[in-house]
């Protein structure tokens, strides 16, 4: 059974709904980050993105937020925690056995996870991961829809990264395509691409208006809206 450990970072937030204000902490609940997955992180990076290097270290340049599309807490880390992809990810098998995970999970009470150092590569956004830090938040189904509780900790969670790091841009899963062809987008395969539709754009809506202050790029029109 993994350790978890509980870093003393809290800091009060003031919510955008009604007036409260919630100490927020990051618990380490580390993903299997062993040589094999490291080894599988630079063959993607070299295979997909022409980068080859000795470690696989990013420079954050944006945060991309999800759904993890599974309704518990565990069973979401457990769809990471493996070093390679199961069978059943037949869609993205093609792009290597490297198996997808993110850097925070945000469970639906807005408990914050970190699951791996940030500035390692994470396989959670085709042809960005070299630059982004991922975060999955558990649901997002009919079932376990998103809360409120988590768009609270995803501003806080934003808001810390933004802080810490250089980011230019704050996305959802869904807008990844419209940076294909964006100095920043690097997968080589023309064809390797899924359709997404998470956090929704409610979501990412509620987090934009609160995280205005940090005035990130606007996000590329898709292509097929630009003349």
């Amino acid at each position: 059974m993994k350790k978890l450990v509980l870093i003393s970072l809290v800091i009060l937030f003031t919510s955008c709904g009604p007036s409260r204000e919630v100490a927020y902490f990051i618990i380490d609940k580390p993903i299997n980050f062993n040589e094999e997955r490291r080894e599988l992180s630079l063959d993607y990076m070299e295979e997909r993105y022409d980068l080859r290097k000795k470690t696989p270290k990013i420079t954050p340049k944006m945060i991309v937020l999800h759904w993890t599309a599974i309704p518990t807490l565990e069973a979401s880390f457990k769809a990471f925690d493996p070093v390679k992809l199961p069978g059943a990810r037949a869609d993205i098998q093609k792009a290597g056995a490297l198996n997808v995970s993110a850097h925070f999970l945000v469970h639906r009470n807005g408990e914050i996870y970190r699951l791996m150092p940030e500035k390692l590569m994470a396989r959670h956004v085709i042809g960005l991961n070299h630059v982004a830090i991922g975060i999955e938040n558990v649901g997002g189904t009919e079932e376990a829809p998103l809360t409120q509780a988590q768009v609270d900790a995803n501003i806080w969670l934003v808001n810390y990264l933004a802080n810490k790091y250089n980011i230019d841009y704050l996305i959802g899963h869904y807008e990844y395509t419209n940076f294909e062809n964006h100095p920043l987008w690097k997968e080589k395969d023309s064809g390797y691409r899924t359709q997404k539709t998470d956090p929704g754009v409610d979501f990412m809506n509620a987090v934009r208006r609160a995280t205005k202050n940090f005035n990130f790029k606007p996000v590329p029109k898709p292509k097929s809206t630009v003349k």
